[in-house]
């Protein structure tokens, strides 16, 4: 657990550190523990890698010079004899070399063993003392030999029978001197004692500059992070030193900002809705007390005004309600075969006679009948909130057209305004709930100003094409495209 709660500054340090006193172990133990073990093996191998050579050319007539070729050039001593202990070749390079000190019976017992452990055979010797220190085959098992009396420094002797071209055996017998590594590993031992320090410290100083370098711009941007928990969208996330921060840091700064703009919409709605709500109920209740304390005032009109608003409150229960259940997945499409363009001819009739007095006019042009498989009373919703957005931002001419176009299999509907348009960059956001191009607030003529926001979610429940294009100074076109199906009816007509 408090590892777990550990920071990554300290983390860092203490795996770095831990790495370098890991080197260190490892380098402490290969030059001192291992070191007479691998100089061991080192000679082992050298010994018989130089039989084998020797082996090689033994049928040589040029055998006497590669011998002493050999021996010179790798400072050993060597003898090769046949099994009768008879010399044919012999040569000594080493000082006092225990293997030209030994007598007949010791080189006979060292070909015995040869033989007796598969054809070769090591021995360890100390230099003065003729006193056996060990013997091991080369297989790895152990021999014994008579001990005589030698002293101190060690010798290894490899003995090797072979069997020449003319099938005459002679033993190959190679000797080296193994120097004390003693004084070699106190020399190291000193040496590494200082360089283990002076690594340590140098490795603790870098591990304290690495984990300070890696953590802080981490620790900078967690510190943003929770600014940011706090409701402080305003925050900027700064901080640098390799890819993976940058990129979190430009990950984090796009999620503020997107943050602060659901922020900036959660407040104009707030506001937006207040007063939308604020509007008629004040005009609901200011008209109610008038009819109620002046005589005479309890007219039509008034009590027309009344319900007029009453209505407008119920649309925008209803628009919002019907924003939540579309967003939320709850909505059920009821999809059939009708006849979209008799049905836009029934919105505009409709529309046109709550307008019409205004001086608003709007024009419907379609080529021909065209079938679509949708839900009626949802497209019905559409294409009522799209002539209304249009009414509602309409040009001085008060002229909104509605324009139904074929193209091969679909159909593309468009309802065009000649108002002031939208500007490029604000094209995507005119589907969000009350959204305003100029951030004021505008009382619809008619509507709720939530509109678009269902046009958008009814359109995505369809999966249908969707868009608007506009320009300031042009207007805009709504528009979208569904394809067609046959009339059934129609069809058995025929």
């Amino acid at each position: 657990m408090r590892l777990k709660n550990t920071s990554i500054k300290w983390k860092l340090f203490a795996y770095i550190a831990l790495f370098a006193a890991v080197m260190i172990f490892v380098i402490w133990l290969f030059q001192i523990v291992f070191l007479n073990g691998f100089y061991r093996q080192t000679k082992v191998s050298e010994l018989k890698s130089l039989a084998n050579t020797i082996s090689a050319n033994i049928d040589s007539n040029d055998l006497s010079n590669i011998v002493t070729e050999v021996a010179g050039r790798n400072n050993i001593c060597a003898k090769i004899t046949d099994t009768q202990n008879n010399v044919e070749i012999n040569v000594d390079t080493v000082p006092r070399c225990v293997l030209h000190q030994m007598t007949a019976q010791d080189l006979t017992n060292l070909y015995l063993q040869a033989k007796q452990h598969g054809g070769s055979y090591f021995e360890s010797f100390s230099k003065d003392s003729y006193q056996l220190i060990n013997i091991q085959s080369s297989d790895g098992r152990q021999g014994v030999i008579p001990e005589k009396k030698f002293e101190r420094d060690e010798n290894l002797i490899y003995t090797q029978i072979i069997t020449g071209g003319n099938g005459n055996q002679y033993v190959i017998m190679l000797n080296t001197m193994i120097s004390p590594v003693n004084a070699t590993v106190q020399t190291l031992r000193s040496q590494l004692f200082y360089i283990s320090v002076v690594f340590m410290v140098l490795a603790l100083i870098f591990a304290a500059i690495m984990s300070k370098k890696v953590s802080k711009p981490i620790i900078k941007i967690n510190e943003s992070a929770k600014e940011l928990a706090k409701g402080n969208v305003e925050v900027h996330f700064d901080g640098e030193g390799y890819r993976e921060i940058t990129e979190l840091n430009d990950t984090l700064n796009y999620a503020a900002e997107e943050l602060s703009k659901v922020e900036n919409l959660r407040r104009e709605l707030i506001a937006n809705v207040s007063h939308d709500l604020r509007t008629p109920l004040t005009m609901i209740t200011g008209y109610a007390e008038v009819m109620r304390d002046i005589p005479g005032e309890n007219t039509p009109e008034n009590v027309q005004i009344i319900i007029d608003e009453a209505n407008r409150l119920t649309s925008l229960v209803n628009d919002m309600l019907d924003i939540s259940k579309l967003q939320a997945g709850v909505q059920v499409l009821n999809e059939a075969p009708y006849n979209l363009t008799k049905s836009i001819r029934r919105i505009l009739t409709r529309y046109t006679k709550l307008i019409e007095q205004e001086g608003y006019h709007i024009r419907f042009e379609a080529d021909r009948e065209v079938f679509v498989k949708a839900d009626e009373i949802k497209m019905e919703q559409v294409i009522y909130n799209l002539v209304n957005n249009a009414v509602n931002y309409a040009g001085a001419d008060k002229e909104v057209v509605i324009r139904q176009t074929v193209l091969a299999d679909t159909v593309k509907v468009e309802v065009l305004d000649h108002g002031d348009g939208i500007a490029e960059d604000l094209l995507p956001y005119v589907w969000d709930r009350y959204y305003k191009i100029d951030k004021a607030h505008k009382q619809a003529s008619i509507g709720t100003g939530l509109g678009l926001s269902i046009v958008k979610n009814i359109m995505e429940l369809h999966h249908l094409r969707f868009g608007v294009n506009s320009a300031p100074g042009m207007g805009s076109n709504f528009w979208f495209e569904m394809k067609i199906v046959e009339d059934n009816a129609e069809k058995n007509e025929n």
